[in-house]
């Protein structure tokens, strides 16, 4: 879709409007797709999307309340056959069952538990240190720089580092493992195909096997070890149970935390007044970090197939069919956040839909939010100014939403003035 026919969309034509382009989150301006996401809540908010491409027709919820409603009805809605639009339009996924993330019922709470142990604050208390260590290493040796590319120089790094930290992944395969990531859920343009992502998700699944394998033999205190030796109902999960869920965890650890690192800076740019007040101590990191999970919305959907006939907003969703839900509009919701178009880093309440909701909540949660506290810590102790060196690059996605490169300089504090 281009801008001119996302402007099209949102004078009145919702039907034109492919959720399953990645063009349709691309060619618009966020200005441009607040508008058209507000337009289905008021008009729209239990849309039926026609069929696309061949592919079948589904549901999208786009207001708050009916988003939560379904992320916490486990009863009528399964993850089972899918919860992105790739997997949910093709019928199914083949890690239902094993992932955690597509697994429901007795055993999605048996695999996550034993997950859980390897996520507590004070499990993580390590994990964490070397967050806050490794981001300001990485903003020291940025400083005050002409211009530097803030999404491969910093954000790229960030969270690979951290969810590596947690796997004990070593440090030479950390960068491949980045790059297979970066095919798997977006690409940096229209040019990436099916086949660079089938063939990055296999990479990542044989490197996750040998890995687990090792661990098997010789355990340690990481996430991969846990599950490796780990039991459920007195037995050993396979080694697809252990290779599926490590790739869940890679995967999930990385885009979301580095499309929000990256958005939280391009945010400091496009509201200075926003900068200002956080560099004052007129807002603090915690609620600053809360803003920007709310403003980024990385993860823009997630989805559920109907168990049964189901009501919602007035309309009935048949049995078998797919039902999406756009947390990048629920977090726009004008009937929960107040005038939520405004970047806002002292909002509160601020009760988003970023990381989900319900059973499946995410996992890597409070990991996420100490990866930006770190950051925006870092920036507001280190950092005098922040200017833009170019325009940014938006990711190529139907799912995630975001950025790829974002040219900036940043001035070291005590610098100064050129």
């Amino acid at each position: 879709m281009t801008a001119t026919e996302t402007v099209r969309a949102v004078q009145g034509d919702l039907d034109a409007v492919d959720l399953t382009d990645p063009s349709t989150f691309v060619t618009g301006s966020p200005g441009e797709l607040h508008d058209l996401w507000r337009q289905f809540r008021t008009e729209r908010p239990v849309h039926h999307h026609r069929p696309a491409g061949g592919r079948p027709g589904f549901w999208a919820l786009t207001r708050y309340e009916d988003v939560v409603a379904v992320y916490k009805d486990n009863d009528r809605f399964t993850s089972e056959r899918g919860n992105v639009l790739a997997t949910l339009l093709q019928g199914g996924d083949s890690a239902a069952g094993k992932m955690l993330a597509v697994t429901d019922g007795p055993r999605h709470r048996a695999i996550r538990n034993l997950m859980l142990r390897s996520f507590s604050p004070r499990a993580l208390r390590h994990v964490v240190e070397q967050v806050g260590i490794r981001t300001r290493d990485l903003l020291d040796q940025v400083l005050d720089r002409d211009g530097f590319d803030y999404a491969e120089a910093i954000a790229e790094h960030i969270p690979m580092g951290t969810i590596c930290d947690l796997m004990a992944v070593p440090p030479q395969d950390r960068q491949p493992l980045l790059d297979w990531n970066k095919q798997v859920l977006s690409a940096d343009s229209s040019e990436g195909t099916a086949d660079d992502a089938w063939l990055a998700r296999n990479e990542i699944l044989l490197y996750f096997s040998d890995l687990a394998r090792s661990r098997r033999r010789n355990p340690g205190d990481d996430v991969i070890s846990a599950l490796a030796t780990g039991e459920i109902e007195g037995r050993p999960l396979t080694e697809e149970e252990i290779v599926l869920n490590c790739y869940s965890l890679i995967i999930g650890g990385d885009e979301s935390s580095r499309m929000a690192s990256i958005g939280a800076v391009l945010g400091f740019i496009e509201h200075p007044e926003q900068w200002r007040a956080f560099k004052a101590g007129e807002v603090g990191v915690d609620s600053a970090t809360e803003e920007v999970l709310r403003w980024t919305t990385p993860a823009m959907h997630f989805g559920r197939r109907a168990l049964v006939d189901v009501e919602i907003g007035g309309r009935t969703v048949p049995a078998g069919d797919v039902v999406t839900l756009w947390n990048s509009s629920a977090n726009l919701d004008e009937s929960v956040f107040a005038d939520p178009r405004r970047y806002d880093l002292g909002r509160t309440p601020n009760k988003h839909v970023t990381f989900g909701f319900g059973p499946h909540f995410c996992l890597g949660a409070f990991l996420g939010r100490e990866e930006l506290k770190a950051l925006l810590a870092a920036l507001r102790d280190r950092v005098a100014a922040v200017e833009s060196r170019g325009p940014a690059r938006r990711v190529y996605s139907n799912f995630l939403y975001g950025y790829s490169s974002l040219p900036v300089a940043f001035t070291a504090v005590g610098s100064k003035p050129q």
